[in-house]
């Protein structure tokens, strides 16, 4: 094959678009030291690749694939996604804003006297069943 034109590779991939990004892709891997699959015979890497498509030494679709892999960015693991723990019902986060919490400071002697100012609950007959 002394000339690859796009008609000798269109019958291999349809889209002419996706022809010129998978050639492409493939005359990068060539110029980073992928081995070739067809003789150089002095052509570019560009024209290479075209040939190897051509010839179907190399997958579409495994260009394809290899080429989605290249310009992702992040891949995304499954994980399981973190149960959530409730808050403890100690009445922060129980409504609210919690930009507005208040928390109150007592010191042991009011505790003390508030303690002592209790009084307990009435027992009752229905209480002993």
């Amino acid at each position: 094959m002394a000339r690859v034109t796009v008609e000798d590779c269109i019958d291999k991939v349809d889209n002419r678009f996706e022809l010129v990004l998978l050639a492409a892709h493939r005359a990068r891997m060539i110029s980073s030291g992928a081995q070739i699959t067809v003789d150089r015979d002095n052509d570019k890497n560009p024209v290479v690749a075209l040939r190897e498509i051509a010839d179907e030494n190399v997958s579409p679709e495994d260009l394809k694939e290899d080429l989605i892999h290249s310009l992702q960015k992040y891949t995304e693991v499954d994980e399981p996604e973190p149960e959530t723990v409730p808050l403890i019902a100690s009445g922060v986060g129980s409504g609210g804003d919690d930009g507005d919490v208040m928390l109150d400071r007592m010191t042991e002697e009011e505790l003390l006297a508030g303690l002592q100012g209790l009084v307990p609950p009435e027992h009752t007959d229905d209480d002993e069943g």
